[in-house]
């Protein structure tokens, strides 16, 4: 049996287990390596819980996983945000259950104590019976760590983690470019669909930033959209790069002139398959300029950033995964709008979602497959490698960290450096 394969936690190699051009199979399939991840890596960096947007008012709320553990997002009354672990701080039930919703305060439906928004312990029933046994400032719910930029709520289990921005490093200026797409209107996650798969949770972090698959896995979806769309989507061989953007960060570039959503607006033809919509706008009485910034954003930004370990601003929505075993993934794809922005442009934003994320759209169907796939191919060959060296030839150092051609492995080699350094620590 080959060496590298974990056989107990004081026998893993780690540091043998990820090189420079690849990563040993057992990554994808051991559940000693599963568990020491979610210690090592989710229960101890800064994970992505949740966009401004989804918890706009006080008592708003959102149920989510840490790894492996229940949090609840919440906003209190002085509109800070506070992630709470959803566990009852006298039995261990959960205080709440829904996916998102409004509340005053959590109360546990097996005995009854209540929580603040903030996780105070307000009360218990019958409080008598403890006698001076029972101090509630000691029981509140366990608060986490909480930081957030440009409307993205990050947290962390360890209370002394470098700051958010720090980690982030230069994927800043990636997610403000991101953010344009709100033509001037704030963001707004406007619902999410959920869906599992049968795999590691890696091999759909591996997804975001490899462009080598689109042409093949998704020509389903090319066949489905207009030339001129079809033409842009052709971006294997073409200019755009992927860059290592440090911390397990990474972005790919598909199509460059759209990095900058506002950049060249008058210049630059308006797409056919928005020409309806942009007279529509005009028909509203928006100003051109306006118009042209609502139907660019609308189509979505020209890049994939992942953010390590579990969130990627993909062109035009939120992809979160959530690891729930060794062999199974929960995605979330969280659809981004206007928020007060033009309804037909938010209509139109829909559509496009529905029509590549969306449940019976051509790009998750065909993505799950994939994945599916690669984790049933991993059971073949114990000694087996995963090879990481498309574009490693031609990558060079830039300021932010690592650059190569558009269809190039290197944010897949960022972030198993990552992992690498996460769970050698």
């Amino acid at each position: 049996m080959n060496s590298l394969i974990p056989m107990s936690a004081a026998e893993t190699d780690y540091a043998g287990l990820v090189q420079t051009d690849r990563v040993h199979t057992s990554l994808y399939k051991d559940e000693q390596i599963f568990d020491e991840e979610m210690e090592k890596i989710f229960y101890s960096t800064w994970v992505w819980v949740a966009h401004a947007s989804e918890i706009p008012d006080a008592g708003s709320f959102k149920t989510i996983n840490i790894g492996k553990q229940p949090v609840v997002v919440v906003r209190d009354r002085k509109k800070q945000v506070h992630v709470l672990l959803n566990r009852c701080r006298h039995r261990a039930a959960t205080v709440c259950e829904h996916k998102k919703g409004k509340t005053n305060s959590f109360v546990c439906p097996y005995h009854g104590w209540s929580y603040a928004l903030d996780g105070t312990l307000r009360g218990v029933p019958a409080p008598e019976s403890y006698g001076e046994c029972l101090d509630k400032s000691e029981f509140p719910l366990v608060n986490l760590r909480v930081e957030e930029y440009n409307g993205m709520i990050f947290a962390s289990f360890k209370q002394d983690i470098e700051p958010l921005l720090d980690f982030l490093g230069p994927a800043k200026k990636w997610m403000d470019l991101f953010m344009k797409q709100g033509a001037g209107y704030p963001i707004k996650v406007l619902g999410e669909h959920r869906f599992r798969f049968p795999g590691n949770w890696k091999i759909q972090l591996e997804n975001t930033t490899d462009a080598y698959h689109f042409p093949l896995v998704h020509k389903s979806f090319l066949s489905s959209v207009d030339e001129q769309t079809e033409r842009m989507l052709d971006f294997v061989g073409g200019p755009g790069y992927v860059e290592d953007l440090g911390n397990g960060h990474s972005v790919m570039v598909m199509i460059p002139e759209l990095i900058d959503l506002e950049e060249e607006l008058m210049e630059r033809d308006i797409p056919e398959r928005f020409e309806a919509l942009a007279q529509a706008l005009r028909d509203e009485g928006h100003e051109e300029l306006q118009v042209r910034r609502i139907v660019r954003a609308v189509g979505g930004s020209g890049f994939n950033l992942n953010l390590f370990p579990n969130i990627a601003c993909s062109m035009a929505f939120f992809r979160v995964l959530q690891p729930i075993s060794v062999q199974e993934t929960e995605i979330h794809h969280a659809v981004i709008t206007m928020d007060g922005g033009p309804q037909l442009a938010n209509q139109y934003r829909l559509r496009l979602h529905e029509h590549f994320q969306g449940p019976l759209g051509f790009g998750t169907p065909d993505d799950s497959e994939a994945w599916e796939r690669v984790q049933h191919g991993a059971a073949a060959g114990n000694d087996l490698w995963i090879m990481l060296n498309r574009g490693l030839p031609g990558e060079v150092k830039t300021e932010d960290g690592l650059k190569s051609d558009v269809s190039a492995e290197t944010g897949m080699r960022a972030a198993y450096q990552q992992w690498k350094k996460m769970m050698t620590a």
